[in-house]
This record gives structure tokens, C-alpha cells and sequence, in this order.
């Protein structure tokens, strides 16, 4: 049935407030609200500009969800396997210049 349909989907978009937004976004521009589209080269490039943006949004919500399940998987699949919390060290900073293994590399600074 079309109502339950309908019901549905909102209930999914309003799961995603930047899928939403860019959705109403859209509906704007199609009914011209702000009254700056009055010619079809400004409708096509703010549809373009929109659509671009529906799309980060919804790629931004797939991995935002992706992630924790793929998580879960791993764990499923291999449960003695702990994660260590991500990298704590940036690196082992120089404290001086390392010589250069070809010199003839060296730029006006290394000499």
C-alpha cells in the first residue's frame, strides 16, 4: 500500500538528517523557492551542485554505518583478535640531519 510505503520512507529519512536536507534541498530548487532559478542553466547547475552533495552525505552515511559492522564481522569471525586502540606515536622525531646516501641529491639546505 502507497501510505505504508510512505510511512516507510520517511521513518528512513528521518534516520539520515543530511540525506534529509539535501533531499528538501532538492525539492527547493524544483519549486524554485528562492526564485533564482529562472533560467535552465542556473536550475541545472544548482541540481548538479545538490546532487553532488546528496551524495557525499549518503556515502558519509554508508561509512558511517559500514564500519561498525565490518567491526563486528571481524570480531565474529576471529574472536580472539583485539583491536590496540590506533596508533598512539606520530613517529620517532630527528633531533639532527641524517646524512644523505647520495649526496648529489642534496638540495641547497642539506650542504
Amino acid at each position: 500500500m502507497q501510505t505504508q510505503r510512505d510511512e516507510r520512507f520517511l521513518t528512513r529519512l528521518n534516520q539520515h538528517p543530511a540525506l534529509r536536507e539535501r533531499v528538501e534541498t532538492l525539492l527547493d530548487i524544483v519549486d524554485n523557492v528562492a526564485g533564482d532559478c529562472t533560467k535552465a542553466d542556473a536550475a541545472e547547475q544548482a541540481v548538479l551542485d545538490e546532487v553532488r552533495k546528496l551524495g557525499q552525505a549518503a556515502l558519509q552515511g554508508w561509512a558511517t554505518q559500514a564500519v561498525p559492522r565490518a567491526t563486528a564481522t571481524v570480531r565474529q569471525q576471529q574472536p580472539a583478535l583485539q583491536g590496540n586502540g590506533g596508533k598512539k606515536s606520530g613517529g620517532i622525531r630527528s633531533s639532527g640531519s641524517l646524512p644523505l646516501a647520495n649526496p648529489s641529491c642534496a638540495g641547497p639546505m642539506d650542504k
